[in-house]
């Protein structure tokens, strides 16, 4: 089956960091041109992340948060897999010899469109 490509947790990413930045706002009580003003930027720029339209570095959001006396917490987890069945099934009913020839076939494939794409980019190294 054809693969999928997600982009939703890096905008969910951006809408969250917005949120979080109005609630923990909100709950101190700062308007947006106090926080910018602790924060040493514009209440432009904060209503901006507030809204989603600029995603903030994290740096940013860390000093955002630094101004309203708190700290940014990162975390990470192992991504939950999909897996296509059909296409498991199909693979591991291959014999080995069979497997390791379509491994070699996709890596020269791999290889054969990162160069082509470092071409395009005018890298020809």
């Amino acid at each position: 089956g054809p693969y999928r490509i997600r982009y939703s947790h890096i905008v969910a990413a951006t809408d969250q960091a917005g949120a979080l930045v109005r609630a923990r706002r909100e709950a101190h009580g700062l308007s947006q041109t106090r926080l910018a003003l602790r924060a040493g930027t514009t209440q432009a720029a904060v209503s901006r992340v507030e809204r989603g339209e600029l995603s903030p570095s994290v740096a940013t959001l860390e000093r955002l948060l630094w101004a309203m006396g708190e700290e940014l917490g990162l975390s990470a987890q192992r991504a939950a897999v999909e897996w296509d069945e059909d296409h498991l099934r199909d693979t591991l009913n291959r014999e080995p010899a069979e497997r390791l020839a379509l491994a070699l076939s996709w890596n020269r494939l791999a290889g054969q469109l990162s160069a082509a794409g470092r071409r395009a980019h005018g890298d020809a190294s």
